[in-house]
């Protein structure tokens, strides 16, 4: 049976015409997956799915992710870091003692909150793996939301409440599309992107247009596994609800860089 795959020009250009027609044709393409994004199962008979190619210096992988998550691309990984892309593909742990922590990445959903009555533009992201501190093998367990409480995010115990203005992160929006969460620079330079999109994210014409009103977005972060991916906004907030009351959420509110 076909599949609901995208496959990019550029994932098309690495693995070649005809692998990209076998894996349109559903020859070579899984039915379920675990979405290399969010980590939830998906199925590429049942729902738009995107191929996402990891590439390193000298090998390559071809994973499967919601389309609603990220679009097909192809992601360049250094070569030491691919295999802690694979277990994050595949969820299998490293094989021997002492490896480094798998590489995580950081999944991102818009979404608008509803607070006091005002729809408000919000990002929520969690990570696809837990966090260890830098320069750590990991072993204290997953540190995402101590590391963000350092950089002055907040705990939310209840998201009908608007988080406080973080200084010095924005999040930068053009033409309508989602392109990085910024933060301040270390030794008093510029933003550096905090998260930066492999490939520029689109937003909703409901959430630009809050974003534009208000001028700021609410970012929302949980450890992996709080939130997952999911379908409707109303999920969504109860999903943000439910991490809320686990202590399992942390917030801050950004300016809005760009239109």
């Amino acid at each position: 049976m076909p599949r609901m795959l995208d496959v990019s020009e550029d994932v098309r250009a690495e693995i070649g015409d005809e692998e990209a027609d076998r894996l349109l044709a559903g020859h070579n393409a899984p039915g379920s997956y675990d979405c290399t994004s969010c980590r939830t199962p998906g199925d590429s008979e049942q729902e738009r799915t995107s191929t996402v190619l990891f590439v390193g210096e000298e090998t390559a992988v071809l994973a499967f992710a919601h389309a609603t998550c990220i679009p097909s691309q192809v992601v360049q990984v250094a070569e030491d870091q691919l295999q802690g892309a694979v277990r994050s593909i595949t969820g299998e742990e490293p094989r021997t003692a002492g490896t480094a922590p798998e590489q995580a990445v950081l999944g991102v959903t818009s979404g608008l909150i509803l607070i006091n009555g005002e729809l408000h533009p919000a990002l929520v992201v969690e990570p696809t793996a837990p966090i260890a501190r830098p320069g750590t093998s990991g072993a204290a367990g997953d540190e995402f939301l101590p590391l963000l409480l350092e950089q002055g995010f907040q705990p939310v115990s209840d998201v009908n409440q608007v988080p406080g203005q973080l200084p010095g992160w924005s999040v930068l929006v053009a033409m309508g599309q989602l392109h990085a969460v910024l933060q301040p620079g270390t030794g008093g330079g510029g933003q550096v992107a905090w998260w930066q999109a492999h490939q520029p994210l689109q937003v909703t014409d409901g959430w630009r247009t809050a974003a534009n009103k208000t001028h700021t977005v609410l970012v929302f972060a949980a450890p992996v596994g709080s939130i997952g991916q999911q379908p409707r906004e109303d999920l969504l907030r109860d999903a943000l609800e439910k991490a809320a009351a686990n202590g399992r959420l942390v917030a801050a509110a950004m300016p809005l860089a760009g239109t």
